[in-house]
């Protein structure tokens, strides 16, 4: 069991930049933007060691530069993307990131689809999904397709169900709006939406979820339902056939929703 403490760190509208507390020591997730960061860290003495990034996108990455100018001693993880120039060592599927000041090591996870760059970071303190997997929902498709996108999703389904899912935006209450329409029998997306509802309301994080909770609530990891099937059916007035295409359904669905 991991003794870090994951703490989100609010930037822009909706972005929760993710820090990874141990001791004194902390690793950030994402960081769109470094003043928010640097403000947590200074209030609590922190040293920033390491900085994970799972794709180039600017909210994700714009605080690299404030972030380095501060602790020019913490390392870069990121995929091999030559619009991520900050990135110190670059990883890909299957390798492992050891974070030696917080007693934590990832698992990499390639999960192209929202990015064709964008991995996530797996181990005992969670899943860092980026934009791939949201609660009651997924990311857009910028740069993959649909299948790449499925995939990407088929394998974090396959994590345990007890994964804590860290990811980056708090879209929870309109993912939850159309999930509605996939599943309105789903009883099981109808409590979620309450208590995400009263988490809202209190402007409190809906994050982290879980893998097996987004199992019973999100759309996007339930293809082979056969509500999500019919509705994404009828809304598309196509055959669809195979989860592969009940999700490029949904997500199309989703894009004009």
């Amino acid at each position: 069991m991991s003794l870090v403490t994951v703490v989100p760190v609010k930037a822009f509208e909706d972005n929760y930049i993710w820090c990874l507390v141990l001791g004194d020591n902390c690793v950030v997730v994402d960081p769109g933007d470094a003043q928010p960061v640097l403000e947590y860290c200074a209030k609590r003495k922190l040293t920033i060691t390491d900085i994970l990034i799972t794709h180039h996108h600017w909210d994700h990455t714009n605080g690299l530069d404030g972030l380095i100018a501060a602790f020019p001693g913490a390392k870069v993880y990121g995929p091999a993307n030559p619009k991520i120039g900050q990135i110190t060592q670059t990883v890909k599927e299957g390798e492992t990131v050891s974070l030696p000041a917080i007693a934590t090591s990832f698992r990499v996870i390639a999960i192209p689809g929202h990015t064709l760059d964008h991995i996530a970071y797996y181990g005992d303190t969670g899943l860092f999904c980026g934009d791939t997997l949201f609660s009651a929902g997924c990311g857009r498709l910028f740069e993959g397709t649909a299948k790449q996108m499925h995939n990407s999703l088929q394998k974090l389904q396959k994590l345990p169900n007890e994964t804590p899912v860290y990811c980056a935006h708090e879209y929870t209450l309109a993912n939850i709006k159309f999930a509605e329409q996939v599943e309105p029998d789903n009883q099981d997306l109808l409590n979620y939406k309450g208590w995400a509802g009263s988490q809202r309301v209190d402007l409190k994080p809906t994050l982290p979820s879980s893998i097996g909770q987004q199992k019973a609530i999100n759309p996007f990891l339930r293809t082979d339902s056969n509500q999500a099937r019919l509705n994404a059916q009828q809304h598309s007035g196509k055959s669809l056939t195979s989860p592969e295409q009940v999700f490029a359904a949904l997500r199309d669905w989703k894009d004009h929703f």
